[in-house]
Order: structure tokens, then sequence, then C-alpha cells
């Protein structure tokens, strides 16, 4: 009689997800590629930007056309195997795009094209923006992306999408023209307003709920030189960085204007440090702007007029293979009283931590003008909830080293949000940490409507078997 034990469970676990691995290689085309625990594409496939949301999985498969990937979701759910999908790897939620069964790696999936007459741009899912950038820069175009280099494209865009852009045009979902979806069913479907109102709704803010998302079409803009970069102050100068950055986002009106403040701990014994990246869509600023940042002495400062993509590539955030957690802070404003309550949690948090291992605790604020959910009608998108008030986003970020102490951070970045964030603000899916209701991003009315479509296109749960946020 064989003694049932959780090794044994283990290893028949294995056996039967390498089988299911085997099926796969055996069904898709020569464009595809499987790779096992060993090879350096099977580590790449895997790797995601924090090693906590990284996992092993049984084999990773990078599917070269739309066709394998369908039969790739057709066998998963046939064998009721989980999976993960990877576009660039920065979700910081473990599980959200890695998995301990089929790791799907999204790599070749890479067009990006540019239609001047219809003034569109054709991205795949499986691009990190530095190169969608590169590529329209030449043309001089630009699309709405991520704001720092090493982002993906797919996670980004179908979680809302906040750009240095959206002050003009909006959230990267509110310049979506259609989505070519992998449905759970392995049809491929070009999803639009005009096709299919109810999943065009879903996607935009979504997530994976509703099948794989192979490549976007999306509005493209005239794009020249910009100015910008980034700057560091010491602690010293906290009490006038917050008033910048207060004044910046009450007071600055101009729609080519942007800013990210950050304020962090890092570093041993820990200081406290603060920095601001600063765009503005044109190649000088109007006076009056920035000034007080630029007036203030700095560590370090790279801000210039140069290229959009040259712009991006200088901004980097980097976990140094460290744990990671992320949340987010939805405020109404970032007056000098907000800023200081975040920075009182900050210290507590900080003096905390750093007992626990941390290498970084920061947050940073991100203001945008009321109108930015004006650029798309009410109820035209999952995300956000309601667009009748902007809600401001404030990133929280902690870095760590030892698994041991994962449950410290997680339940340190959860009682920073409850405590200080907008009971009943809509929550955003890219930086809210995992377990947080999808009620609160997409309101009940929003999750009803996305149920129904999901129940519709996925009536077996196949998207059930990754991770993310479900509806």
């Amino acid at each position: 009689m064989l003694l049932v034990t959780p090794f044994v469970l283990t290893l028949l676990g294995t056996m039967l997800g390498l089988e299911v691995c085997h099926r796969i290689a055996g069904k898709v085309s020569s464009a595809t590629d499987l790779y096992y625990p060993g090879s350096t594409s099977y580590a790449a496939d895997n790797k995601h930007y924090a090693i906590s949301s990284s996992q092993a999985s049984m084999c990773s498969v990078e599917p070269g056309s739309a066709e394998d990937l369908g039969i790739i979701l057709g066998i998963l759910g046939e064998t009721n195997t989980r999976f993960g999908v990877k576009g660039g790897g920065h979700a910081t939620n473990q599980g959200f795009s890695s998995t301990t069964g089929v790791q799907i790696a999204m790599t070749r999936f890479n067009e990006v094209t540019y239609d001047c007459t219809t003034q569109t741009a054709v991205i795949g899912a499986g691009n990190i923006w530095d190169d969608v950038y590169k590529i329209l820069n030449a043309q001089g175009v630009n699309v709405l992306g991520a704001r720092v280099s090493g982002i993906g494209v797919a996670g980004f865009t179908l979680g809302g999408g906040y750009a240095w852009l959206s002050n003009q045009y909006g959230l990267a979902i509110d310049n979506i023209v259609s989505f070519e979806l992998v449905t759970p069913s392995g049809t491929i479907t070009s999803v639009t307003e005009a096709s299919d109102a109810d999943l065009f709704f879903s996607l935009k803010g979504g997530n994976n709920n509703f099948g794989i998302v192979t490549r976007f079409t999306l509005k493209a803009f005239p794009q020249s030189t910009v100015w910008g970069g980034s700057a560091s102050y010491s602690a010293d100068n906290i009490s006038v960085f917050t008033a910048a950055s207060a004044k910046f986002s009450s007071e600055v009106s101009d729609p080519k204007a942007a800013m990210i403040m950050t304020y962090g701990y890092s570093g041993s014994p820990a200081q406290l440090s603060l920095s601001g990246m600063m765009f503005y869509d044109g190649p000088t600023p109007p006076g009056g702007i920035f000034d007080d940042f630029l007036a203030l002495p700095s560590l370090s400062k790279d801000i210039k007029s140069r290229s959009f993509y040259d712009f991006i590539m200088s901004l980097e955030f980097s976990a140094d293979n460290d744990r990671v957690v992320s949340n987010d802070i939805p405020v109404l404003d970032y007056s000098e009283s907000t800023i200081k309550g975040l920075i009182d949690e900050l210290n507590h948090s900080a003096s905390t931590l750093f007992t626990q291992g941390a290498s970084l605790t920061a947050f940073s604020i991100e203001p945008f003008l009321p109108t930015i959910f004006d650029h798309a009608p009410a109820n035209s998108s999952a995300y956000p909830s309601s667009r009748e008030r902007a809600v401001l986003l404030t990133n929280l970020n902690f870095q760590w080293v030892g698994e041991s102490h994962d449950s410290v951070f997680h339940a340190a970045a959860g009682a920073f949000t409850q405590k200080l964030g907008v009971p009943g603000a809509p929550r955003y899916p890219n930086y809210a940490i995992a377990g947080t209701p999808v009620k609160d991003m997409y309101g009940e009315e929003g999750v009803r409507r996305m149920e129904a479509t999901r129940e519709r296109v996925d009536p077996r749960g196949v998207m059930r078997l990754t991770g993310g946020f479900k509806v």
C-alpha cells in the first residue's frame, strides 16, 4: 500500500505538471518554445522585478503566435493547471504574473508599428515601454505609457495606466482603440467598443480576468523634445520641499507639466532623502512651474531638454534583488497637512521596519490635474469606479531582505493605507496590495458588469487558474 505523504503528493504534482508541459510542446508550432529549470531562458521567463514576486514554475513557454497561445490556454483549462502570464514582470504581488504551474512569457509579442493614416500604434503585449518609446521616438510620435524605465506594456495598460501625458490625454486605457484578445476558449478576437461594449469596458482596468491580450491599438500623439529628469535632496530641505510639493499640486494648471515627489528612508543607519521627477512636454518649461525645486540645493541633478525616450531612460526604479510590497494610498489633495501626515506615518513605519530588515521605506506623491478623468466618458472603463472626482495616487513602497519578515511588511503596508487613505475612493489596481477587494477598485456596479462579462467569455473559469484581482 502506497503511503501518501506530502513528498509523494509533491512528486505526483510535479509529474503531472511536466506532463502538461510536454503536451503543450507537442501541440504548438515551431514558433513557440518551452523551457525547463536549469536553462537561461527558463530563468529569464520566471524572473521578476522583485524576488518576492518570482516563483519556480514547472516550465516556461514563450508563445510565438496568438494561435499557439490559444492552444496553450486550451490545454491549461482542460487539465486545470495553474499558470501565470508575464509581460514585463513588474507586479509586486506574488502570483499575479508568476506561478508554480506553467509560466507564460509574452516576450515574443513585441510588435511596435505606427500607422500615420489612423494615428494609432499597435503595441505587442510582451514589450517593455523602453522599447516602445525608442521605436516611436524615431517617428516623432508617442503613446501613453509608463513613467520610468523597465515597465511592461501589458500590466501597466490593463491596470489603468497613469502617464506623463495623462494631464493632456487621460489614462492609458482612455486611449485604447482595440485589444487583440485570446479568449479562455482559445479564440482570437479583436475587441472594440463597437464589437463588444461590455468586454471593452471590462478590459480597461480589469487586468487578466477575461483572457490574454496579445496586442493593443493605442491613439498616438505628436511628440517633440521634452524637458525633465530627476533631482535628489537632503532631509534638511524637507520643509521647503514639502511646501513646494503642495504648491505644485494646488497651483500648477499647465497640462504639459507633471511631477513625482518621493520621500524615502534607506541605508544603514536609515537616512531620509527626498527626490523629485520633473516633466514638461516641451523643450523648456515656462517660468514659475518648477522654480521652487530648481532653487533647492541638490545632492544630484539630471534635468535637461532631450527626447522623450532619453528622458524615460534617465528614470529607473530598482528593487536591487530585495523583497517588495507596494500599496496605494488614495487622497483628495496634496496640501501640506496631507503630506505631513504621510511623512509622520512613514517615520513611524521606518522606526519599526528597519529593525526587521528593511532596505527602503518610501512613498511617492503623484499630483494630477482635477480634470484627469474628464478625457473619457463616465462608465467607459472598469477603472476608475467613478470619474466624478479625481483621486490622487500615492505609491507606497517597502523593500526588505528575508522572507521570514514578509508578513510584517505586508501588514505595515496595509495599515498605512487603512490609516491615511480616503474611504470609498477608487483603489488603483497597479499599486494595490494583494487582497484589496475588487469592489474598492471598480465599484459594486462595475463588478457586477465585469462578473457578467467574465461568466460569458470564461464560463469554465480558466482565468481563475492564474492570479490577480479576480471578479
